[in-house]
């Protein structure tokens, strides 16, 4: 089979030659290597050779998004700048006689952005954000960079379009201390701002999946209101009433949606089932995670196709023995009985600048545990 039958076959529950292998971020974002911006950690050359594997050995999943576009509004403006080896964007909103602020910082020997200030610090400023007009958030969506990355992957893979939710929106404007709280507190409110984030997605989702149909989708942001941030029965009323929907245009125009969720989710998989969703990740193990690999496949793996369920951590940091058995048995768990199927997939990516001799070592391990057989 080819990598990218391969893959289709397994979101479709067919047979497979040997379960697909996917590095995650790695082959699924869009890396240039060759960029020297110095933000740019790929460019050292200790990552060459993790490239290279995964764009040559693994079943590559391309996270995309499609290309959107807004009119200039009067209630939101951006400033960029560098200090101290960081890259720092504030970003104001006024409304409502209130501004408000965030600020993000990313450094250049980590590829990750940090909230250092939350746009939303309190109910009153919730408020205020409420008023902005839904037409501020008015976009133009253009799926021809989709259909562009697909042709580049050809048959060494597949296209995934990459999603937030309307809760990931959502929570991301407090921090996570005044979203719970928020959350537990002011359902009304939440409601209000989750219904603004869902009418912005909702267009948007139905019309990529009506434009590019037939791909896998994944939506992030669940893991928000999963517990212990939230109790298991708000997840019905922030998730499933505004990502439900998303799942369902997905799988209308013949997509297959994925729902993303870190840490404890023995108790939202009835939940993803309920949904519709086609498949699931990462499916973190015990302690990260409170349910086993081998219990959601027994369990759930003739309703779902699992992807996981190694964690970044164990790449790397274990010796390649210890990995080497890890992965074995996350093979066999993922495998075991019937099931639709299963993508052997870390929980995430190396996000730091150098990748090490050990780090290299054990993807090389997933590659080669996966091709035996």
């Amino acid at each position: 089979m080819t990598r990218r039958e391969r893959l289709m076959a397994t979101l479709q529950g067919r047979p497979v030659d040997r379960p697909a292998v996917s590095f995650y971020e790695i082959g699924g974002f869009h890396i240039d290597a060759g960029d020297p911006d110095p933000f740019n950690i790929y460019n050292d050359p200790s990552w060459r050779p993790l490239l290279k594997l995964a764009e040559e050995q693994t079943d590559l999943i391309c996270m995309r998004t499609p290309a959107l576009s807004q009119a200039s509004t009067p209630y939101f403006t951006t400033e960029t700048s560098e200090e101290g080896g960081s890259r720092l964007t504030r970003t104001t909103a006024r409304v409502a006689g209130r501004t408000l602020t965030s600020l993000t910082r990313r450094d250049r020997e980590v590829n990750t952005l940090w909230v250092t200030e939350h746009l939303l610090k309190d109910v009153d400023d919730l408020k205020a954000y409420l008023e902005i007009p839904d037409e501020a958030f008015a976009e133009e969506i253009d799926v021809s960079g989709l259909f562009a990355a697909d042709q580049r992957v050809g048959d060494r893979g597949i296209v995934m379009v990459d999603t937030p939710d309307p809760i990931c929106l959502a929570a991301a404007l407090f921090s996570m201390e005044d979203y719970v709280v928020i959350a537990f507190t002011e359902p009304a409110l939440f409601h209000r701002l989750l219904e603004k984030f869902a009418r912005v997605l909702h267009r948007r989702t139905e019309i990529v999946a009506r434009e590019f149909p037939g791909h896998l989708w994944r939506i992030y942001g669940p893991e928000y209101a999963s517990e212990p941030f939230l109790p298991n029965r708000l997840f019905e009323e922030y998730v499933c009433r505004y990502t439900g929907p998303m799942v369902e245009l997905v799988q209308r125009y013949g997509g297959f949606a994925r729902v993303h969720c870190h840490g404890r989710i023995r108790n939202l998989l009835p939940h993803f089932v309920k949904m519709g969703a086609t498949a699931t990740d990462p499916i973190e193990p015990p302690p990260q995670g409170d349910i086993t690999l081998a219990e959601v496949r027994r369990d759930y793996g003739k309703d779902l196709v699992l992807f996981g369920n190694l964690e970044v951590s164990d790449i790397e940091n274990l010796s390649p023995p210890q990995f080497e058995r890890v992965v074995a048995q996350s093979l066999r768990d993922g495998t075991a009985g019937e099931g639709r199927g299963f993508v052997l997939l870390p929980s995430a990516g190396p996000y730091g600048r150098t990748i090490t001799p050990t780090t290299l070592a054990n993807y090389e391990t997933m590659v080669r545990l996966v091709q035996r057989g």
